[in-house]
């Protein structure tokens, strides 16, 4: 009795389970939500650009010098780097002492510079450090009762510093370690002050730097025999010294993330066109690249097209040549570290000029002018119209010259068009020889560079 019992109670349960199961007004909801790949890019795009922008932070300059100093221990890991100098010292200004730091790179700046125009000026118990009761610029004064009642201008030590401790000719104050570090990088120095959010820009760039030479590509005859160098301030100060005009405006811009390649756009106000120099500054501004290191990187960003091979923008390394170009309405643009200036917009007979022809008489530019582009035509159509009337239109040619190239190719065993792309990537092989190889050995490269090309012609 009890197992039937326990056996009903079972199958009681049993239905109860199964009746639970199937009824309707039992059902449960279950919401399940698949996030969309898209979006899960987009997120993580977001996080990636939240990362970029913590990790260009904008950072102010810490008013103590101590964090400071940390700072720059941790940004510069001063641990390894050998070249990175941190120069503690006592500041005097009016009878009162602060702690400050000197910042700068050895090998970027003059060091008589930083020792004769600033340490000595901020270190040394001069007058101007000297604090008198009499120096204090009076604002107002009043007297009642026998008891003067003057407003002195507050003390800043900011300005003070500025106007009468730093005898250095190019000073600025910069608030953010970003503006900072992008003038010690370039070999200034900077001061920095305990109790001030500021730092001392001061420029005592001393590194060595390439003179102005002749130029190696664009050799001339007749005219200047300068060149352009690495420096962008001494390219700048060529083109000022060459345009000799007030109206000459080279404006500054920073490109690269990273590297922070100062450009100098340059152009003649009232000559050059408003809607050419803002569309040159819209795409110099847009670019969005980590760094820029030539100008060449720089023309293939900034051409309308590159899938083109035409060029858009000219080259050149020669002062006088962007001179004449920038008077002709032209945008120059230099890039420090390069010793080439870009002229835009360019057109075809840019690229059949050459900076000799100012000097000669307009018949023989014109003429001279007329034999590049002649000497353009042969290139490019010369190989194509040999493989066309020797392969498939022998009639153009005289019997006797015929007779001549068929002996000379009966014992070739290989095609005419096969003949000349060989002949054509010898030509290239042997000019990457010439330029790559050391000088030494040039003569010999020529040597085989003769040979090649006799055996071609054979």
């Amino acid at each position: 009795m009890e197992q039937e019992h326990s056996n009903s109670s079972l199958k009681d349960k049993i239905n109860s389970a199964l009746k639970h199961f199937f009824d309707d007004s039992n059902k449960y909801d279950y919401n399940f939500t698949l996030s969309n790949p898209s979006e899960n890019l987009k997120s993580k795009d977001q996080e990636n650009s939240k990362e970029n922008e913590n990790k260009f932070e904008v950072k102010n300059i810490f008013p103590s010098l101590s964090v400071t100093l940390e700072y720059i221990k941790v940004k510069y890991n001063t641990l390894i780097n050998s070249d990175i100098i941190l120069r503690e010292f006592t500041l005097t200004a009016r009878n009162r002492q602060y702690k400050a730091l000197l910042f700068f790179i050895d090998g970027m700046v003059d060091s008589e510079l930083i020792n004769n125009n600033v340490l000595e000026a901020l270190m040394m118990r001069n007058r101007a450090n000297m604090f008198n009761r009499d120096q204090e610029q009076v604002i107002s004064e009043a007297k009642t009762n026998n008891i003067t009642v003057r407003k002195v201008k507050k003390f800043n030590l900011e300005d003070y510093i500025l106007d009468s401790l730093l005898p250095q000719n190019n000073v600025k104050k910069v608030s953010t370690f970003d503006e900072a570090f992008s003038g010690v990088n370039i070999g200034n120095c900077l001061l920095f002050v305990d109790t001030i959010d500021v730092a001392f820009d001061i420029d005592v760039k001393g590194f060595k730097q390439r003179e102005i030479n002749t130029p190696n590509n664009e050799v001339i005859i007749k005219g200047p025999q300068e060149a352009f160098v690495e420096n962008i301030r001494t390219n700048t100060s060529q083109l000022r010294r060459m345009v000799n005009n007030k109206d000459l405006i080279i404006e500054s811009i920073e490109i690269g993330k990273l590297s922070k390649t100062k450009c100098a756009i340059c152009y003649i106000d009232n000559i050059a066109n408003n809607d050419l120099v803002a569309e040159v500054k819209y795409r110099m501004s847009n670019l969005e690249i980590d760094s820029l290191l030539s100008s060449g990187e720089l023309e293939q960003l900034i051409e309308e097209n590159n899938k083109h091979s035409i060029p858009q923008v000219l080259s050149t390394e020669r002062p006088d040549k962007a001179t004449k170009y920038l008077y002709g309405g032209r945008v120059a643009v230099l890039i420090s570290g390069n010793p080439y200036c870009l002229i835009m917009p360019a057109t075809f007979i840019d690229f059949i000029s050459s900076p000799e022809d100012t000097n000669l008489k307009f018949q023989f530019s014109n003429f001279l002018k007329f034999l590049r582009l002649l000497a353009i035509f042969i290139t490019i159509f010369l190989p194509a119209f040999y493989v066309a009337i020797t392969g498939f239109h022998q009639e153009l040619l005289p019997t006797e010259l015929l007779f001549s190239l068929m002996a000379s190719k009966e014992n070739v065993p290989f095609p005419v068009i096969f003949e000349i792309l060989i002949m054509e990537i010898s030509f290239e092989l042997i000019r990457e020889a010439g330029l790559r190889v050391p000088s030494p050995l040039g003569s010999t490269i020529g040597i085989v560079g003769a040979l090649v090309i006799r055996t071609s012609c054979c």
